[in-house]
């Protein structure tokens, strides 16, 4: 499991976040909210081993991450970063076998049955004959969620953690793919047991999707717990400085609206 705790973290020596404590857990969606510059971003980045914590810990597997090498942290969690950048002329297929890396154990059989079910999940297949460069902004970063996903679902042995830490994925896409997007990362976190970490700003995707929430506020956190617990008007007003109304959702009472303003 991905534990941080006591966790410090930010950029160039410089505190953005400090005293964060969680576990991601597998089977859940932990949703990350919180205003611009609030450090969600560079908490996933330390969460991910791409910058070092300067207090606290993060373990991976009960071993602490700057113990681990980027092969082994690579078979246990994905991670989807804010804006992928990729230059090369490669074929669609080609940039989302890369997420494969990690495991070359896996048959070409194994490779092209894996590489199929991630495209269908983030509704890419229909590039598979493109070139990455020649997409739109939203088709590549559908690209770029089918190569995390060949990258979480690769074969594993049974009961393996696997995690999946995704920054903004929906921070390009329309309305239909920022919902099928986050339906299929809850289905394969509540089906398969994945453990998934995701950055949104869109507080009703979060208050829909996602099981807990973590939110950031004055460089520590503000709260975390389920949505009904984290979504409250105080909370809120904290965060992002302006009044909010949380309400049923008209379409399943159990969950919540929120409304700004």
């Amino acid at each position: 499991m991905l534990i941080a705790e006591n966790l410090s973290c930010g950029r160039h020596g410089k505190t953005v976040l400090d005293g964060v404590s969680l576990q991601l857990k597998p089977g859940e969606v932990l949703g990350v909210l919180g205003a611009n510059g609030a450090g969600k971003s560079t908490l996933l980045a330390t969460l991910a081993g791409e910058l070092p914590p300067l207090a606290g810990s993060v373990t991976l597997n009960a071993v602490p991450l700057t113990m681990q090498s980027a092969q082994q942290q690579a078979r246990c969690r994905a991670v989807l970063p804010q804006t992928p950048s990729l230059a090369f002329e490669l074929g669609v297929r080609a940039v989302v076998a890369t997420g494969a890396y990690p495991f070359p154990e896996l048959s070409p059989a194994a490779l092209d049955t894996l590489l199929d079910r991630a495209l269908n999940l983030a509704d890419a297949a229909a590039f598979t004959t493109r070139r990455y460069t020649g997409l739109s902004g939203g088709e590549q970063q559908r690209v770029q969620f089918a190569r995390v996903l060949t990258q979480a679902l690769a074969q594993r042995t049974s009961g393996e953690y696997r995690a999946l830490l995704l920054d903004e994925p929906t921070a390009s896409l329309d309305p239909r793919h920022q919902l099928l997007l986050l339906q299929t990362v809850a289905r394969l976190a509540h089906e398969e047991q994945l453990a998934v970490l995701v950055i949104l700003h869109d507080v009703n995707l979060a208050a829909w999707w996602c099981d807990r929430l973590l939110l950031l506020a004055n460089g520590t956190v503000a709260a975390l717990g389920t949505p009904q617990n984290v979504l409250t008007p105080p909370h809120l007003r904290m965060v992002y400085q302006i009044n909010a109304t949380v309400m049923p959702h008209p379409n399943a009472p159990e969950r919540q609206l929120v409304c700004f303003g």
